[in-house]
């Protein structure tokens, strides 16, 4: 067995005397160590798998927001569809109804004109009488209604002003007399009324002091 060198002799002295030398070989022994290198190997694992989920979750949050809005906007997208859809159904004869408003027209004035003659046939008076309540029965399933406007004040969003005269005993633009029905269809309009409105009569002092002067 050969004896230790001088050298390691005096290595071992000093190791005995200072604790932190003793520390620093355990150390650099450990960094030799086969289980401390796998572990470490296993950290860095965890850690980029850490990573890893944490960008699936963000990229989970973000599809997540994605979904929502689609879903609002196919959401939005049948109420706007079912909407037409019902404006459609509503309006869809609103071009044949009109028509027949002046259908409806030529009744009236045909039904005027007999209450103003003595000679005519009163079995004709009443067969145009009950088409024309026929007629109306017909619009008011497609909820065709008329406007009253006469003695109502003049409103351009249901009334067609055809001309103006002067009233004493009416308001100003109040409707003194109608000239051809009016319709809606729905609360839509299907016709305006065409009226005459009111305005008051002229001053005749301000009559002769707008009217031109002779020259001397």
């Amino acid at each position: 067995m050969s004896s230790k060198s001088q050298e390691d002799l005096r290595a071992e002295a000093q190791d005995s005397t200072d604790p932190g030398r003793k520390q620093e070989n355990r150390m650099d022994a450990g960094d030799n160590d086969p289980k401390t290198s796998e572990m470490a190997k296993v950290n860095e694992k965890v850690a980029e798998l850490e990573e890893k989920l944490e960008q699936a979750t963000e990229e989970s949050k973000t599809n997540y927001d994605k979904f929502l809005r689609a879903s609002a906007e196919l959401d939005n997208y049948r109420k706007r569809t079912s909407r037409e859809m019902e404006e459609l159904r509503k309006y869809a004869t609103q071009s044949l109804l009109k028509d027949l408003l002046l259908v409806a027209d030529s009744l009236d004035l045909a039904i005027k004109s007999a209450a103003e003659s003595k000679n005519i046939d009163s079995c004709l008076v009443d067969g145009i009488d009950l088409t024309r309540k026929e007629l109306m029965k017909a619009f008011d399933r497609y909820n065709v209604t008329s406007i009253e406007a006469l003695g109502n004040p003049f409103d351009p969003n249901y009334h067609e002003a055809v001309m103006r005269e002067e009233s004493d005993i009416h308001p100003e633009n109040t409707v003194t007399n109608e000239l051809q029905k009016g319709y809606l269809i729905h609360e839509r309009l299907l016709r305006p009324s065409m009226v005459v409105v009111s305005m008051p009569k002229a001053n005749p002092a301000e009559a002769d002091d707008e009217s031109p002067k002779s020259e001397e």
